[in-house]
């Protein structure tokens, strides 16, 4: 799969003439829980030639392409992923963070990463995070049976909210160090379910474990609650050394 997805991002170049400066594992290989059907989700960050930002109207600033049985792919412009890294995007944080790096242009991630911090507004995160674990706890964890995918999703979206609720602070994307918050009587669960998962498929099910979900309603609850006790950091300030990053690597100078 790193051949056909490195065959993938250089076949994107040709036809769209653009440069890709970062490629990364978006999913539950990068969080370190997958099925061993799960597949590769590539999420790419990508510039044009500079003749694409000099006309009078910006054109589209995204690549979707439809998703196969192994492989999701998608991109943003570069333009596009400043503005949203500005405005503290929870999916393009994780992008940075992945320990599953396809292509990157030199010291490409090693600027962007230091901003993070800066640009991490405490609120949208946790409202990001509590989103996703807003359908477990309301959708795929209401039944004696559930996918066994879905509740580590759950999972994950909880932890990520409450290291924001209790460290204020951007939550790790790896399931690893998030897993540090969970308390004590259910990592012996969750340890059972990793192993179950890793020589799973995606659809398999498992009955519903009782503590783990009430302890995902729980922080849900919990998060609710915390929204309106967060700061809003906004990343106005991010402006500049955005602004000259995005030049440098429009010129291809990094």
């Amino acid at each position: 799969m790193t051949t056909r997805i490195a065959a993938a991002l250089a076949a994107l170049e040709a036809e769209y003439g653009i440069r890709i400066l970062y490629a990364c594992e978006s999913g539950s290989r990068a969080w370190g829980f997958p099925s061993p059907d799960s597949d590769y989700d590539v999420r790419f960050i990508y510039v044009h030639a500079l003749d694409w930002y000099l006309g009078l109207d910006e054109g589209p600033d995204t690549l979707n392409f439809p998703v196969d049985a192994e492989l999701d792919l998608a991109g943003w412009e570069l333009r596009k992923t400043l503005r949203l890294l500005r405005g503290s995007n929870a999916a393009l944080f994780e992008w940075l963070q992945s320990p599953i790096v396809y292509h990157e242009t030199p010291g490409f991630r090693a600027q962007l990463v230091p901003l993070l911090p800066q640009a991490f507004n405490l609120k949208a995160g946790l409202h990001h995070y509590l989103g996703q674990l807003r359908r477990g706890v309301e959708e795929d964890l209401i039944g004696e049976e559930m996918r066994l995918k879905r509740l580590f999703y759950a999972l994950r979206s909880a932890l990520a909210a409450r290291w924001i609720r209790e460290k204020h602070a951007l939550p790790p994307m790896e399931f690893a160090p998030l897993r540090a918050l969970l308390p004590a009587y259910l990592q012996g669960s969750v340890n059972e379910l990793l192993a179950q998962k890793a020589h799973s498929n995606e659809k398999t099910t498992v009955a519903r474990p009782a503590a783990l979900v009430e302890f995902l309603a729980a922080e849900y609850a919990a998060g609710q609650a915390a929204r309106a006790r967060l700061p809003v950091v906004r990343g106005e300030k991010l402006d500049e050394p955005l602004g000259a990053l995005f030049r440098q690597l429009l010129g291809g100078s990094i």
